[in-house]
């Protein structure tokens, strides 16, 4: 009877840790993804579910989100996003931010969105693809991926 509870709460418990529990005091760590790194997880999921203040993430995110493959088959990794003050990729680089081994990216660095910055993203191959709208938030997998396509390239 002992082993069969001990089991259900380590399941349960299992079950509710969605993202490492390490940001307990509310203290933000400097996390920057890097090109052939594998340090991240969770592809695809709406990363500033865990990774903002008060969450149970490592770190608050100011951009983050997941690259796909142009069939949406698979992650497109080390590539890199750019945020700029205007339309394909001109203006000013408010900021630059690669993507991992495993398709993600994501940056704790402070980023004033203004009126908007227009996001760019270009792969490993030099393929370049342009977000034609402004963006108001980092927070690129709460559309990319369930009311948006997912963020591809080609």
């Amino acid at each position: 009877m002992k082993i069969t509870i001990f089991l259900l709460l380590f399941a349960v418990l299992f079950a509710f840790a969605a993202c490492e529990d390490e940001n307990e005091y509310g203290e933000n760590e400097t996390k920057i993804s890097e090109n052939f790194s594998d340090e991240s997880h969770k592809t695809g999921q709406n990363c500033m579910e865990c990774h903002v203040n008060g969450g149970r993430g490592e770190g608050w995110f100011t951009v983050a989100g997941s690259v796909y493959n142009d069939q949406l088959t698979d992650s497109a990794p080390n590539g890199i996003v750019k945020l700029t003050t205007e339309p394909q990729a001109g203006g000013n680089v408010i900021v630059s931010v690669e993507v991992d081994e495993k398709g993600n990216f994501y940056t704790t660095e402070p980023i004033d969105f203004g009126d908007g910055l227009y996001a760019t993203l270009e792969s490993q191959t030099g393929t370049k693809n342009y977000m034609q709208s402004k963006v108001l938030t980092g927070a690129c997998n709460s559309c990319h991926g369930s009311s948006t396509d997912r963020i591809r390239v080609e």
